[in-house]
């Protein structure tokens, strides 16, 4: 595929600073580009390498000085970078059939286009709906249903009953619909709590590698449309994560959360059960939530406060050997004082 600079500059909604006319075959980064390739940039550390870059153009937010390359000219130059990298590297959809080293359930809907590679076990009363690939190793439990144009990499296990819906991609080694962790103690015995409900995931979503997403003790674990999460993320029984969320590396959700829509939770993030959080909420990495959060707050630490107050607590830190030598002699001046107290006489005797 080629575009010109112009027509790119039309798909972000940009502006072209030089030639329009170039055409562009694909994206790279900065340092590796080449002549016939687009790159942006970022910030402004990385405006000496623009300078030496072979790119045929570069993306970014204003136009720095002394830069004689075509520019793309755009608010937000990730994003146009990422809807330009789209554009060029869209995977053709190949329809493979179900291989005869697959095994397929009874009652089971096939859609039509799909692809099922070697070694796929689908249980039965499967519904496998148009587009769908399945690759090597993948498991499907009894009664799950799978959304249109959903992919699913290699060993990925799907437990029975669980929904998937349209353009969900699960990357490998991810398990879904396992028993959420429920014990009650009897004695000095533990006794488990049987996992009864299902885990749904709505349209547009994306997992990643070796993720757990545990199923609802009743009722559903819920991922809605359009949530982001990243590798190695645990997900308890009966969490909701709201539309549009992105959840980071190494993020542990207990059972029963409620996460709001546009909520970003960074790497290592905890979360302790039963809790709230509010839409558009941002919690920083290696941050424990131990309270419910409002909506609209950008909080970090543990236990987790608003990052501003948090950011001041950090900078004190760094303080705290002097103020504390400074306080050592404090103490000591007026322990000094103390001893050499001299009576002062009574006026009054």
């Amino acid at each position: 595929m080629k575009k010109t600079l112009e027509e790119l500059s039309n798909l972000v909604k940009g502006e072209v600073i030089g030639d329009g006319t170039i055409v562009i075959s694909g994206v790279m980064s900065i340092e590796e580009a080449k002549e016939g390739q687009i790159t942006f940039l970022t910030h402004p550390k990385y405006n000496k390498i623009a300078k030496k870059t072979k790119a045929s153009a570069i993306i970014l937010a204003a136009n720095p000085e002394n830069l004689e390359k075509p520019l793309l000219i755009t608010q937000d130059p990730y994003l146009a970078y990422a809807k330009i990298a789209s554009l060029f590297h869209i995977r053709p959809h190949e329809t493979l059939g179900v291989s005869s080293q697959s095994f397929i359930g009874e009652g089971c809907y096939l859609g039509t286009d799909i692809s099922v590679y070697p070694f796929v076990y689908v249980g039965n009363n499967v519904h496998i709906s148009d587009r769908v690939v399945l690759f090597p190793g993948v498991y499907l439990g009894n009664d799950t249903y799978i959304g249109e144009d959903t992919i699913i990499y290699p060993n990925v296990s799907i437990y029975e009953k669980s929904r998937i819906g349209k353009r969900v991609i699960i990357h490998a080694g991810s398990v879904v619909g396992s028993d959420g962790f429920g014990y009650a103690r009897e004695g000095e015995k533990v006794f488990k709590i049987p996992q009864i409900g299902i885990v749904q995931i709505d349209d547009d979503v994306e997992i990643g590698a070796n993720n757990a997403i545990d199923r609802a003790a009743f009722g559903k674990t819920w991922i809605k449309q359009g949530v982001k999460i990243d590798n190695l993320v645990q997900t308890g029984h009966n969490v909701t994560i709201g539309e549009n969320s992105i959840i980071v590396s190494q993020v542990g959700i207990s059972g029963s959360v409620q996460v709001g829509n546009n909520v970003t939770l960074a790497g290592r993030v905890g979360v302790a059960g039963h809790l709230k959080i509010g839409d558009n909420v941002i919690v920083g990495a290696q941050s424990g939530i131990t309270k419910n959060i409002p909506p609209n707050q950008m909080v970090t630490g543990f236990p987790a406060i608003p990052h501003r107050k948090w950011l001041k607590a950090q900078a004190s830190i760094t303080k705290l050997p002097e103020l504390r030598k400074r306080m050592n002699n404090l103490e000591e001046r007026i322990n000094t004082l103390e001893e050499n107290k001299i009576d002062t006489p009574n006026c009054d005797s």
